[in-house]
Order: structure tokens, then sequence, then C-alpha cells
């Protein structure tokens, strides 16, 4: 898969993306804190957010972004589990102002437009955090793992489509670098 270097947040941070990652902000708004980039054919998509710093601990701020994402995906209780958490080495990232980065890969059962028929998605996360800045950036992959044939996502992918992949997500999550500190407003 071929990559190119992707501004985000008006050049504030940059990482490298598939090529063909399609930004979602040219077809409808997308809330100032994020960025989000979709697949051309796939119903997979990345998703970059600047939130507010969780006050707790790594594992229990990741375990309140898990349960925001499942909140903010209207998944019912019990459809939502984390699967692996496994912390990134900060020889291995670009971003120096994070104190400590996981990859988290978790899972849900989502229904999209309020339907019936509910998709597993496979969630690759990666969860910087930044306490200097009072944020944390939070990186998602959703990665549809089984398409209900119920749903509107449910169509034929061409053969010849090269899907994402997770090791697709973590050359990203390394590459991800802040170059203007002012996003923070500091």
């Amino acid at each position: 898969m071929s990559l190119k270097v992707q501004e985000l947040f008006g050049g504030a941070l940059i990482v490298q993306l598939p090529d063909n990652a399609t930004d979602i902000s040219d077809i409808r708004q997308i809330p100032d804190n994020q960025e989000v980039f979709a697949h051309p054919v796939t119903d997979q998509s990345i998703i970059i957010e600047i939130l507010e710093y969780v006050d707790k601990d790594d594992e229990e701020a990741i375990k309140t972004h898990f349960s925001d994402l499942a909140s903010d995906n209207d998944v019912q209780s019990g459809d939502a589990a984390i699967v692996q958490i496994e912390e990134i080495p900060n020889t291995d990232l670009k971003m120096t102002q994070c104190d400590n980065a996981y990859y988290v890969l978790g899972q849900q059962n989502v229904s999209k437009f309020n339907e019936a028929a509910k998709n597993t998605v496979d969630m690759h996360i990666g969860l910087f955090r930044i306490s200097k800045f009072t944020s944390d950036i939070l990186v998602t992959f959703n990665n549809p793992s089984s398409i209900n044939p119920q749903s509107s996502s449910h169509h034929p992918v061409p053969v010849s489509t090269t899907p994402w992949t997770p090791e697709d997500f973590r050359n990203l999550l390394t590459s991800l670098c802040v170059v203007d500190e002012g996003i923070f407003g500091q």
C-alpha cells in the first residue's frame, strides 16, 4: 500500500495515510476536533480526534475512551469489549510530546442509521496521552469484520480492492507527529 503525508488540523499535525484515503470533510461537516478519512470501497474509516485529557491512570483512560466510542456508536451494553491493550514504545513514535501511547484492539457490534442489523467492527485504537497540554489524541480505525446481510453496508466489494490492514494502522500511529503545539490552545 502506498502512503501519502497528510496534514491534519490545518497543518498542526501530520501523519502518513494510505494514499486512497478520502477526506470526509470534503463531503460533510466534521467537528473541529476531528479529522475523518474513509476507504473508497470498503466500509473502513480512520478518525483522529483531539480530546480533553482523561485525568485517570492510563488503563482507566483507555476504558473511558472506549466506553465513550461505544456510547457515540449507540452500542448496547454487552456489545463492546476491549480485546488487547499494548503500550507503544516511545522510541517507535514520532510524537515527542506524549507521555505514553497505546494500541488498543476492541470490538463493537454496531448498527448503522438505527438499523436493526448489527455489524461486527474491529476497533483498532491509538491513544496518545499528553498531560502537558491536558489532551488525549485518539486515533480510531474502524474495520468491519462481519457485515450483516440486512445492513445498508452490505454490498459486494470487488476482488481487486485492497482493504486497509492493522499493519497499515500501526504505521499510521508511529508516523503521527505534532508540528504546531498551538493546536492545544496553550
